[in-house]
């Protein structure tokens, strides 16, 4: 099977002249255009993608900027999907790794949080006191991390915003970040299990910070000669990018060469010293930094690192799209088919198989066009404009069921395989009427011993074993008893016994016989049976 990565651009009007913005598809080594989605013109941070993974076929979120209007493409149809009516106009929006949940912000400050399936909202509330510039999930999806006009970072745990205890609450956040003194403009996470991950943010102040979430602080901060707009991560956490709208990228390596001459391991991490620890990001002094630093000249608009790590994408606002060699910034190709248009999404992704237009991965060369369609598309529900209690303790979500394996390949001696089979040989309907009879049934087949090594021992007869067994323990325990008591009758008995003639033998004394001998010692030792000579002595 032959994967092939594939670039996702969203675009937008830099003016009312230019008409609606698309979503495009475009080929990484060739720029060639593999599908496109028109009609919406999202702006930055607006527009979030599901791919297709798991046997089910991804979607792509884009939230308009005029209207309160949400609209969802499939990949396999070039139309529009689904229009989803907002309650409020969205600023920036996002999805989990998994496709579960979204969440959007708006410019009032408001983040609202659904589950894409149902439609549910589970929660509605006032986060920031200006703005949401941008929105994250971790990888794990246990939290959001949220970024603000207000200069702040806040982190909210999914759990608490899921649960339902707290619906009329107001969330408490994780944490909250208070070092920028500015507007955030990006925020990026790290690989790992929330809280142990770390995030990079960007501020209108000219800095980047490295947090550290499970302690709640700041490991370090990089100081940059013009504002921050937007970053990219490497996905082994070794380095980043920093743009801004002048057209330059900085690229910042997070371990250095040590200092030491006789260092036994040759790199060491930068930073970590905390609040006091600023590293200055200087792009024209240092020999080093003009080493380091891309100058596009032009405004960038979106980053982001290709799944090798090995190619950095570069949007801007005149619609070009930059791709250059990380490890040498050699510009390799521009695609520039979006002139007169903004680039305000940049992401990379293996090629769906069930692009519309092209031939699934999995499918033969000569199936027919219908085969696409067997891929079926991750259901979206309409979101709710408030919060119904009532419809979200109702609602039911449909989830795909992992795909089962032919009764040939299975192995006839394993119990399991035999109740898979008997449960693929009934419909769909007769499975959901799954009577008792048939439940305790083929729970015997579980439930059997093995084997009682094939015996044939069915449930009944086990049951009945195990009755026998407890009442020969109880038999065995009678016994058991009435060993015991006969024990202790003759242990009484004995040492009745002993004390008796030992009180008998003291009576008599250590005197004299009448045949004029003298009686020594007279000893019986009952315990080995054997019998002393008596000793006598003439007197």
């Amino acid at each position: 099977m032959h994967l092939q990565e594939i670039v996702l651009c969203s675009t937008a009007p830099t003016s009312a002249a230019s008409g609606p913005g698309a979503i495009v598809l475009h080929d990484i080594q060739t720029g060639s255009t593999f599908a496109s989605f028109k009609q919406t013109s999202a702006r930055t941070n607006s527009t979030a993608v599901v791919p297709t993974r798991d046997g089910q076929g991804g979607f792509i979120l884009s939230a308009q900027p005029e209207k309160s209007i949400m609209n969802v493409y499939n990949f396999q149809k070039d139309q529009l999907s689904l229009k989803i009516v907002l309650p409020e106009k969205l600023s920036c929006v996002t999805v989990d790794s998994k496709g579960d949940y979204c969440a959007g912000g708006t410019a009032q400050g408001r983040i609202y949080i659904w589950e894409i399936a149902s439609g549910i909202m589970y929660h509605a509330w006032d986060a920031h006191y200006r703005q949401v510039n941008v929105l994250r999930f971790t990888h794990d999806s246990a939290a959001l991390v949220s970024g603000s006009e207000d200069s702040a970072v806040s982190v909210w745990s999914i759990s608490s915003l899921l649960d339902d205890g707290s619906q009329n609450d107001l969330p408490s956040p994780f944490c909250t970040l208070t070092d920028h003194t500015l507007p955030v403009t990006d925020i990026l996470c790290g690989i790992g299990l929330f809280p142990t991950c770390r995030i990079l943010t960007a501020s209108v102040d000219h800095s980047v910070k490295l947090w550290d979430l499970s302690s709640h602080t700041l490991l370090t901060t990089f100081q940059f000669p013009h504002p921050i707009k937007v970053l990219a991560w490497d996905v082994t956490e070794r380095l980043f990018f920093a743009a801004s709208e002048d057209g330059s990228i900085h690229q910042v390596n997070l371990f250095r060469q040590r200092e030491e001459k006789f260092a036994r391991n040759g790199l060491e991490a930068v930073g970590g010293a905390g609040v006091t620890d600023i590293i200055r990001i200087d792009g024209e002094g240092q020999e080093n930094s003009r080493k380091r630093l891309i100058s596009v000249s032009q405004p960038i608009t979106t980053l982001a690192i290709s799944l090798t790590s090995s190619l950095l994408l570069v949007g801007t606002a005149t619609g070009l799209i930059q791709i250059y060699d990380i490890a040498s910034h050699q510009l390799l190709r521009t695609i520039s088919t979006h002139k007169g248009f903004s680039i305000t999404h940049l992401s990379t992704m293996l090629k769906p198989p069930d692009l519309v237009g092209h031939v699934s991965l999995s499918l033969g060369t000569g199936s027919t066009p219908d085969a696409r369609e067997s891929i079926p598309v991750k259901p979206v529900t309409p979101f709710q404009r408030m919060r119904d209690p009532k419809a979200r303790e109702l609602h039911e979500v449909a989830i795909m069921l992992p795909a089962q394996p032919s009764v040939s390949t299975m192995n006839p001696n394993s119990v399991f395989s035999l109740l898979s089979s008997l449960l693929r040989q009934r419909s769909t309907e007769a499975f959901f009427e799954y009577s008792t009879d048939e439940l305790l049934r083929d729970h015997a087949v579980f439930v059997k011993a093995a084997d009682i090594a094939g015996s044939g021992t069915t449930g009944v007869s086990l049951q009945s074993r195990v009755t026998e067994l407890e009442s020969e323990v109880s038999k065995l325990r009678e016994q058991l008893g009435k060993a015991k008591g006969i024990n202790d009758t003759m242990w009484e008995t004995i040492v009745q016994k002993m004390v008796t003639e030992t009180k008998e033998g003291k009576g008599k004394g250590k005197g004299a016989s009448d045949d004029g001998f003298v009686a020594l010692d007279d000893e019986d030792d009952d315990s080995e049976g054997v019998s002393r000579r008596r000793k006598r002595t003439r007197s």
